[in-house]
């Protein structure tokens, strides 16, 4: 089944022209990558598929479902997660409280809860009294993520979540992508380390200046000389 396709989408940030005829699909239980420096388009892109940004044309479509400009909380109801660059936890609220807070039952399929999120990221479990705020980066990003699992989504889309973390951390949250595609979630994933990315991705896109000028599978891409020279593979 396919779970994502957006078709020639143009956002704005008021009058400047962020996303120019930006297109890409998403089949079930794959990982997709969008790759891009710093400005390029990626968090726009996010933002336009949950909601957050209304494309002024161009067409997006979840499980099938022509959603274009529906608001982020329809969007989570039907299945979306969404874990944003710089997190945005609850930093007055504990750990255990910013995971209950966002918690809602799943239907047809294992529930997300509190238990689960603790053992996919067991130092959280120490942590769940800790106010937020008092976290560190990469403690941040495992409870941004456990947090948008808590609303038990199909789709995860995952905002530069290696950004700011130290390396071994970096590794770690490798190994959570790939346990997430094997418990059935769909992930797309917005990346500057484009090593770190291609490892889990089983399709690519590269975009730059608003606008995507490579695609195609993680193979496809290695191979392009142009991609290797662009992206420093």
């Amino acid at each position: 089944m396919r779970m994502l396709e957006v078709e020639k989408i143009d956002t704005y940030y008021g009058l400047s022209h962020i996303l120019f005829g930006v297109s890409l699909k998403v089949e079930a239980g794959q990982v997709v990558c969008l790759l891009g420096r710093n400005g390029a388009g990626k968090t726009t892109t996010l933002k336009s598929i949950l909601g957050l940004a209304t494309p002024k044309q161009g067409r997006i479509r979840f499980k099938q479902e022509d959603v274009t400009g529906k608001e982020p909380y329809v969007l989570v109801r039907k299945g979306m997660g969404y874990v944003p660059d710089d997190r945005r936890i609850f930093a007055d609220l504990s750990v255990g409280e910013n995971l209950e807070i966002a918690e809602r039952k799943a239907r047809e399929r294992e529930v997300w809860n509190k238990e689960r999120v603790y053992e996919l990221f067991p130092p959280l479990r120490r942590l769940d009294s800790r106010k937020g705020g008092l976290l560190s980066g990469g403690e941040q990003k495992m409870l941004a993520i456990g947090r948008a699992l808590m609303s038990n989504p199909d789709f995860l889309l995952l905002d530069e979540p290696t950004e700011g973390i130290a390396p071994v951390m970096v590794r770690a949250f490798g190994q959570t992508i790939v346990r997430l595609k094997d418990l059935g979630l769909t992930v797309l994933l917005a990346e500057q380390n484009v090593k770190f990315t291609l490892k889990l991705s089983d399709m690519g896109y590269i975009i730059d200046n608003g606008r995507i000028c490579y695609q195609g599978t993680v193979k496809e891409l290695v191979e392009n000389e142009d991609v290797r020279r662009t992206c420093g593979i």
